[in-house]
């Protein structure tokens, strides 16, 4: 099957799939501002540059259920760095479903930190701030419990831009491909910097129809 048949045929499954049962009971309260997120997504993500055209017809699995899978991972956190955040993901949806948590979703570009605080006022989003620039502006700014980030570098380079804002204590949580046990290995001399913890591949499970996302954590002793 060509990637276009497969878009062709999960596209209805995919907004089918957003209005579940499975999925509304996964979210609880925080169902009504994700799919309204979700909506959003749909109809201007494609036209803003946030996200590809074959993403649109499988929004909730590839892209919010995605995001949602490091929720579990955030207990114990008062505070979340998302960086990179594009397109709020996953920190608009890690947000709304913690709302006891301050997010910052650190963006360098203007276009895209546009659309961040669109989406944060929309959804009224309180503990959420947007900061534009790169990660490395803000070594020395501040630190939170949790980095999380979705598709932005290489371990050994995102490890750099990522443990300096980790408080002690705290972690890097961040979404990853399946294939990342091959980054650990040219990443250790940068991890040792930080005295870093040992890697931990995890799983991110939201809905039994959707597969388990893969997690990296690595604490900051």
């Amino acid at each position: 099957m060509t990637e276009d048949q497969t878009q062709e045929s999960t596209g209805p499954d995919d907004a089918e799939l957003g209005r579940s049962a499975a999925v509304r009971a996964h979210f609880g309260e925080s169902y009504d501002r994700v799919a309204r997120f979700a909506e959003s997504l749909r109809a201007e993500g494609e036209l803003r540059g946030l996200i590809g055209p074959r993403e649109v017809a499988r929004l909730w699995e590839r892209h919010i259920l995605n995001s949602a899978a490091v929720t579990p991972y955030l207990t114990g956190a008062s505070s979340v760095a998302d960086i990179g955040s594009g397109a709020g993901l996953p920190g608009i949806v890690l947000a709304i479903q913690r709302p006891d948590v301050e997010v910052h979703l650190i963006e360098p570009m203007e276009r895209r930190t546009v659309w961040l605080q669109e989406c944060v006022d929309r959804l009224e989003l309180t503990n959420v701030q947007v900061k534009r620039g790169r990660a490395e502006e803000y070594h020395g700014a501040f630190e939170v419990d949790v980095v999380t980030s979705r598709a932005v570098a290489a371990l050994g380079k995102l490890a750099r831009m990522s443990l300096p804002l980790v408080r002690r204590g705290g972690a890097m949580v961040v979404l990853k491909g399946r294939n990342v046990e091959r980054e650990i290995e040219p990443a250790r001399k940068v991890l040792r910097s930080f005295k870093a913890g040992e890697p931990e591949i995890l799983e991110g499970r939201t809905v039994a129809e959707v597969e388990a996302t893969t997690i990296l954590r690595i604490r900051r002793p």
